[in-house]
């Protein structure tokens, strides 16, 4: 996705931690941008991305309040797992570079950075139900070859992203005001990368074979939502796929 660089956050679960950098998120999900944009606030921060099921260029996804009442029953019943799509591969949105890797992560200071961009009411309110200490997947999205790199953790949860307020960013939200912010985000740390790339095209053999078995990956997000740059994940499927790092691809 294109957007505005995220800022780089710090690790404590209170302050803004964007103060610093800022980084890119993916459109109605969440991707990082690299190169930072510096304003009187410091550089532009991350990006949040969503993909077609072609990963196809991000696009923002859909941002209808009314149809965020199932998200909601869905959040209460949600574990402490997500995935969290970002672009590893350049792509310009209104003339910023919104790539976002976890290599970029892990060079943070800290490790450390925002997750913002986020113009999806759905990825906003798992956003909203993040906990300090969850874990998530980082999940490299619109590229050659997608699929889950790493891992990282929530170090603060969400409160305002401020790339919403700002004019010069690609994820401007002039509708959305500071007195009533209408979308968050989360800093995230580098844990470490997957022992071993897991590609896309493996978790869809899985998910296949398990719709018809009732395997772990039988209903997930990355599936039934491909746009969706933020998902929750089952205790199931986040363990299964953990697994997959001590196999042989398939």
């Amino acid at each position: 996705m294109s957007r505005p660089r995220k800022r780089l956050a710090g690790t404590s679960g209170s302050g803004n931690g964007c103060d610093a950098q800022r980084l890119f998120a993916i459109p109605g999900g969440v991707l990082k941008n690299r190169n930072p944009l510096v304003t009187d606030k410091g550089l532009s921060g991350k990006r949040t991305k969503t993909e077609n099921s072609g990963e196809a260029l991000a696009e923002v996804e859909d941002s209808n309040p009314q149809k965020t009442s199932a998200t909601k029953n869905c959040v209460k019943n949600l574990s402490s797992h997500w995935l969290m799509k970002s672009e590893p591969e350049s792509r310009l949105e209104k003339g910023v570079d919104v790539k976002f890797s976890i290599e970029d992560l892990k060079a943070q200071p800290k490790q450390t950075t925002c997750w913002d961009g986020v113009r999806n009411y759905q990825a906003r309110n798992f956003l909203r139900a993040m906990k300090l200490g969850e874990e998530a997947f980082f999940y490299h999205s619109n590229c050659k070859e997608p699929g889950i790199a790493g891992l990282m953790k929530i170090v603060k949860e969400a409160y305002p992203d401020h790339t919403q307020f700002e004019k010069s960013n690609p994820h401007y939200d002039p509708s959305s005001k500071e007195d009533n912010p209408k979308w968050s985000m989360v800093d995230v740390q580098f844990v470490r990368m997957m022992k071993r790339f897991i590609p896309l095209a493996e978790l869809k053999s899985y998910h296949q074979a398990h719709k018809a078995t009732g395997g772990p990956l039988k209903n997930m997000t990355l599936f039934s939502r491909q746009r969706l740059s933020i998902q929750p994940l089952t205790q199931e499927e986040f363990d299964f796929v953990l697994s997959l790092e001590e196999k042989e691809p398939s």
